[in-house]
């Protein structure tokens, strides 16, 4: 998962890391024995471990699993993520019945969630609540109205056609600095306007069927088809100046410093300096991701009419608000979003929705709820341990590697030791104070939150860098390796079994926590990461000769994972994924060399039949047992940095002696692989 185009590298867009047990978890548990920790029933004894070690593990479970109609996959990041946002459900269902004291952290996320469960205001309301915004888009006369408008409207949250932050600058990390990055576009990336195959064609046609609705439900059913073409023909010379997938993850492609006098005469129908002094942005530098958007965009202002840039800013305001209008405009935005893009049945529950809305919006205050009742101190303390151990086994790794010179391995080695360690949940929490929450207003309430993260995020610029700011709320079921601060992050949300558990022996912790902690901390070191140094900066540290040799062998991680397809042949691409693919390689590795060093990793004690090593495995077979709807799987393929979940669990077992002792895996094995062809970096 991206933020907002920044270089983090979290370890999955689906994913479940570990270690703290929930208020109703059960050590005894019901549904495993407590010696066993994975699911055996689930296994697929008919496949041999050594020609697809994926379906070995999880066969039976694929085969037999049924995706609910409500999701659009399901497996052990979903099952998690579920049984996390009842929780929340709980916490915040309390919050609204509390009746807690104005301005308290109870009476803002429990009026917050039951403003938008208030489905009879919603619907009493109707258009109401935006029309404002639509008259305001109505009014504009010419190309300086429709930047004037854009500007202020991002301070109200509504991107548009601008996406900026405050970030860490890639080579001072010390200090924030304000960051454009391309905008413009509502489908997935470029290739969905431009790629001319019968799948884009008869998405563009769903697109196009979804403007006209949305038109049709706001009033103007006679203008619907024309303002889908006219929106559909916009947005395809937009996506003609993005940069691909592929292209947004090359950190020194997306570092583009510019004085302010400077990238105005790259954009001259754009008034930087009045956009940033609107803005309250005072600044006479800033860095521009992707400068081809705003180049484009400059020629486009003028280019195109005012009127069809009216229709795009209605559509797109419309599109932004379907969510928290009426029944109608949600299932509208579901229809197409939901059923075509990702094959999913059957809306997502309301309260499910709101549980996450809350998170988004109100992320801090939630956590302090949730942190207080589902993350114990002892949680924190073993987690530490964990990524302790794993970082000492990650120092013996780097000294030993036999293609990196003393010169390199001294500063990766300053690098690892220079992790920020974060675990759990902030010890800062952010205040609302500004946020106005009203139980029967949810429109206006979200309108309240965006503001302040729009000041939040502003009052930033000029300052240094926070180093103990979080990117993700406690709840979150994530986790994230940030090169900027140089941390390795996890929240409480994904601290729980199946990731980790207190009762479960070291072989499954390992496989499954371990393996996601070596994860993040590769990601320190894969092709993205490596360009920063201990301190966060986008900086040369590596000699010529190690760059090349990291290179080389980086390559050959792209090719081995080009040649993995799913569906009707449609192949991972190995440049997309290579910074995941080679933190899964490296992660697997450390986390079983730290598991060996604990008792039972040194000893051969079966369990149920299954030795410690292949135990090892099997837990991490299982964190990845996941099953995508062929729609989903898809858009993961175009736009996803992350393999798969098969090809990331073949992908590094097959790369492993200590796999192929631990199953007896014969020269013969489909998936076999010779040592001299194995992939090695970390």
């Amino acid at each position: 998962m991206r933020m907002k185009n920044k270089l983090i590298l979290p370890a999955a867009v689906l994913l479940l890391l570990a270690a703290c047990q929930n208020k109703n978890h059960k050590t005894d548990r019901a549904d495993l024995k407590r010696t066993l920790f994975f699911d055996t029933a689930g296994m697929d004894l008919t496949v041999k471990p050594g020609d697809n070690f994926f379906l070995y593990a999880n066969g039976k479970w694929i085969k037999n699993t049924e995706i609910p109609k409500t999701e659009t996959g399901w497996g052990s990041f979903y099952t998690l993520y579920n049984d996390n946002i009842k929780n929340l459900k709980g916490i915040l269902e309390d919050a609204a019945k509390s009746k807690a004291a104005a301005g308290s952290v109870e009476q803002k996320v429990g009026d917050f969630y039951a403003s938008g469960m208030d489905s009879l205001t919603i619907e009493k309301l109707g258009l109401e609540p935006i029309k404002p915004l639509l008259t305001k888009i109505d009014s504009l006369k010419n190309d300086k109205e429709l930047l004037d408008f854009v500007v202020e409207e991002f301070k109200n949250g509504n991107g548009y056609l601008l996406s900026f932050d405050v970030e860490p600058d890639d080579k001072i990390s010390s200090k924030n600095a304000l960051i454009f990055s391309q905008a413009g576009i509502n489908l997935p990336d470029r290739s969905y306007y431009l790629d001319q195959d019968d799948k884009a064609k008869k998405i563009r046609a769903s697109y196009h069927a979804y403007i006209s609705k949305i038109f049709a439900l706001a009033g103007d059913s006679i203008n619907g088809s024309k303002n889908a073409d006219q929106i559909l023909k916009l947005e395809t010379a937009i996506a003609q100046s993005h940069s691909t997938p592929v292209e947004l993850r090359d950190p020194q492609k997306n570092y583009n410093k510019y004085a302010v006098a400077g990238f105005q005469k790259e954009v001259p129908n754009i008034d930087i300096k009045t956009a940033l002094n609107k803005l309250g942005a005072n600044t006479d530098t800033i860095i521009v991701r992707q400068p081809r958007y705003y180049q484009a965009l400059s020629s486009l202002v003028k280019s195109q009419p005012i009127d069809v840039w009216k229709i795009k800013l209605k559509f797109d305001a419309l599109n932004n608000s379907a969510n928290a209008l009426t029944m109608a405009f949600r299932k509208a935005r579901f229809d197409f979003y939901g059923k075509t893009l990702y094959g999913q049945p059957v809306q997502t529950e309301r309260w499910k929705a709101m549980v996450s809305n809350t998170d988004s919006n109100l992320g801090d205050l939630l956590g302090q709820l949730y942190t207080e009742q589902y993350f114990k101190p002892a949680a924190k303390k073993r987690m530490l341990e964990l990524v302790n151990n794993l970082q000492k086994v990650y120092e013996t790794r780097i000294k030993n590697v036999d293609w990196m010179t003393a010169e390199t391995k001294q500063k990766a080695l300053e690098k690892l030791n220079a992790f920020i360690k974060k675990i759990g949940y902030t010890d800062k929490w952010k205040k609302y104070d500004d946020v106005e929450v009203s139980k029967n207003t949810y429109f206006a309430n979200l309108k309240s939150a965006r503001k302040h993260e729009f000041k939040e995020m502003m009052s930033k610029l000029g300052k240094p860098v926070d180093k103990t700011e979080w990117l993700m709320t406690a709840p979150t079921v994530n986790a994230y390796y940030n090169p900027a601060f140089n941390e390795i992050v996890f929240p409480a949300g994904i601290l729980q079994f199946p990731f980790f558990d207190f009762a479960a022996d070291d072989a499954i912790n390992y496989g499954a926590i371990g393996a996601v902690i070596g994860h993040e901390m590769t990601h320190g070191f894969d092709d993205q990461g490596r360009q920063y140094d201990a301190y966060g900066n986008l900086k040369e540290w590596w000699t010529k000769v190690d760059a090349n040799n990291f290179k080389t062998k980086a390559d050959k991680v792209v090719s081995f994972y080009n040649n993995f397809s799913l569906l009707d042949n449609q192949h991972v691409n190995g440049s997309l994924t290579l910074g995941e693919n080679l933190a899964d390689l490296g992660g697997l590795n450390i986390a079983y060399d730290a598991f060996k060093l604990t008792e039972q990793g040194k000893g051969d004690k079966k369990i149920d039949g299954f030795t410690p090593d292949q135990r090892f495995f099997l837990s991490f077979a299982q964190v990845w047992r996941i099953k995508d709807r062929d729609e989903r799987m898809r858009v993961r393929l175009k736009t996803d940095p992350h393999s798969p979940e098969m090809f990331r669990v073949n992908g590094p077992v097959y790369n492993m002696e200590a796999f192929y002792k631990a199953f007896n895996i014969p020269t013969t094995a489909k998936m076999y692989i010779a040592p001299a062809n194995r992939l090695g970096v970390w």
